[in-house]
């Protein structure tokens, strides 16, 4: 027996005392897990989501709108970043303060000339905090794919607490399971058999955070 023929079996099996004539497997199988854990103020889920942000390696900054520009212009001139990829529908007042030099999400960009792009900025389409993770969505302020995985550095903004859930049941409700999703836990990273670790094989090396909400204060979180 196949390790599929194994897997459908015990699927079967846990289905056997639903009635035939159930109209549909969602009503069928309860779905009464716990939407998250525990019971968190705003304030409290966005802290943790800084916190599980952090322990992954990424750098986290919080900000007001007011200060977003001159915080991803410093985070820019931080890293030495001479040109800067922006997806065609992020809002150019993001990066109005920055020097590099913009460069447009065009189809016709190679995987050579990606790889030269300095650093790249995008929105997301939400955050959980459980589990530190950002999600993309290939929405215009995010842009396709691959400008998240080539270039070595990506600032990701965050709009709080408008976009931040606590857990992921929260952000499957948001996300649309037919557009391009890609799930951001920290920056790129493997290990091999000796726990050696290793960024920047699958994706960004360094991925920098920016939470941007009226109650945000100035702060920096590292590891």
């Amino acid at each position: 027996m196949s390790s599929r023929e194994r897997i459908l079996g015990r699927v079967r099996r846990a289905l056997a005392d639903v009635p035939r004539e159930e109209p549909s497997y969602e009503q069928a199988v309860p779905r009464d897990y716990l939407r998250e854990h525990g019971d968190r103020s705003v304030a409290q889920t966005v802290d943790l989501l800084a916190e599980n942000l952090a322990d992954y390696r990424a750098i986290v900054h919080r900000c007001t709108p007011a200060d977003l520009a001159a915080t991803i212009a410093g985070m820019l001139a931080a890293r030495g970043a001479k040109t800067v990829l922006v997806p065609p529908g992020l809002d150019t007042d993001w990066v109005s303060a920055a020097d590099a030099e913009r460069i447009a999400d065009r189809p016709e960009s190679t995987p050579r000339e990606l790889d030269a792009v300095d650093s790249v900025v995008t929105a997301c389409a939400v955050a959980v905090a459980e589990t530190g993770t950002i999600v993309l969505d290939g929405s215009p302020d995010q842009g396709r794919r691959r400008i998240t995985l080539v270039p070595d550095h990506h600032i990701c903004v965050v709009r709080v607490p408008q976009q931040v859930v606590s857990a992921v049941p929260q952000a499957l409700e948001r996300l649309d399971p037919a557009r391009p999703l890609t799930w951001i836990s920290g920056p790129s990273a493997t290990s091999d058999i000796e726990l050696d670790r290793v960024e920047g094989v699958h994706g960004p090396r360094t991925l920098e955070v920016v939470l941007v909400g009226e109650d945000q204060a100035s702060a920096e979180v590292t590891v």
